[in-house]
């Protein structure tokens, strides 16, 4: 059985998720940003495309940037 929302099938092909290649090829600054830009997107559009889904992405995202941050916090420009 898939899981769309913790481990989606087209984000795993080779040996590297796609969100590891993601935070590789960014500063820790423009990682997180991207962490926040999709937990926005995804409770952005919940109620019109993605419905719960959505909203568990939302959560994936944010916990990502949760654990992101415990182990590498940094001053938010945005804070």
């Amino acid at each position: 059985m898939t899981d769309p929302v913790n481990n989606p099938a087209h984000y795993n092909s080779g040996d590297i998720e796609c969100i590891d290649a993601i935070k590789a090829a960014m500063s820790m600054n423009e990682f997180f940003g991207y962490l926040r830009g999709n937990t926005m997107k995804y409770l952005w559009r919940y109620r019109h495309k993605g419905g719960l889904e959505d909203l568990r992405k939302a959560e994936w995202y944010l916990r990502r940037l949760t654990h992101e941050f415990e182990f590498e916090p940094f001053n938010d420009p945005l804070a």
